[in-house]
């Protein structure tokens, strides 16, 4: 398979995150118009030839999702268990062929065994609802941010949104550096999907991204606080409300969860210690 990270993995796809489309507009119904709207497609990922959930996505960094959805559903542990990837166009949308290591195959088959016959709840791919708010192993206390850093990053959260700014159809997951630094994001029409792209990012860069935050454009979701518990983070900064499982998943796994974040204003709904406001 090709390398993951590859240019020649990244652009086989020849897709765009938009394009223009005739419509009407309310101040002028009589005269079509050309704007842009955001293209959203089924991505299928398929491990060892296996297709294991369809997500639909914004066509960009999909080997980013791959990543970051494979770590933040407990598929992998790290990006060593993924050999490769291939993006492979179909007639309905789009395949994340990955290569991932025969233990980890092995789990995920058990996994998929055991949930064999049981009816799905539909729920971002979680399959029974006894998965939801499944344990996950809390967090350490290594991190503090300083909420006055906050406000510079609010400030750029849209420069990852290139085909939000044309559209205003996408969400953006970003990491916050503890000085305020935005060092990386992602857009998607899926506010999942933005996350598990930051997340799968964040893990093949490593190092670089270890101290910070995630900064997510929309509301907080238990699954968006599951999957950052996930892989490690410990702060996640909302721009919108967070929801009560949310809130109870995070107060469980000791995530600071920090929703309403507007320039010099959040709420924090747990575990405040990691934060200072001066």
């Amino acid at each position: 398979m090709n390398n993951i990270l590859s240019e020649e993995v990244l652009n086989v796809t020849n897709f765009t995150t938009s394009r223009q489309l005739t419509l009407w507009k309310r101040e002028d119904l009589q005269h079509p118009q050309l704007d842009d709207v955001a293209e959203e497609v089924p991505v299928a990922l398929v491990y060892n030839g296996i297709s294991h959930v369809v997500m639909m996505a914004s066509p960009k960094d999909l080997t980013h999702f791959a990543m970051g959805f494979s770590l933040s559903e407990g598929i992998i542990d790290s990006p060593r268990d993924v050999f490769g990837m291939d993006i492979v166009p179909s007639c309905n949308g789009l395949e994340v062929q990955i290569e991932l290591s025969s233990r980890r195959f092995m789990g995920l088959k058990e996994r998929r065994r055991a949930l064999a016959g049981r009816t799905g709840c539909g729920v971002c791919g979680v399959e029974q609802l006894n998965d939801i708010g499944k344990p996950v192993q809390p967090l350490p206390f290594t991190q503090t941010f300083n909420l006055a850093n906050l406000d510079r990053a609010l400030k750029h959260l849209n420069d990852f949104q290139p085909t939000g700014k044309l559209t205003g159809c996408t969400h953006a997951a970003a990491w916050v550096t503890s000085f305020g630094d935005l060092a990386g994001g992602h857009e998607d029409v899926g506010r999942h999907v933005a996350l598990d792209k930051l997340l799968g990012r964040r893990a093949v860069e490593g190092e670089c991204w270890h101290q910070g935050a995630v900064l997510v454009s929309s509301r907080a979701s238990y699954e968006m606080v599951q999957k950052s518990a996930m892989c490690g983070v410990e702060i996640l900064f909302a721009v919108s409300a967070a929801t009560t499982l949310a809130v109870d998943v995070a107060e469980r796994c000791n995530l600071t969860l920090v929703g309403f974040c507007k320039p010099g204003r959040a709420t924090v709904y747990t575990h405040p210690q990691r934060l200072i406001d001066a």
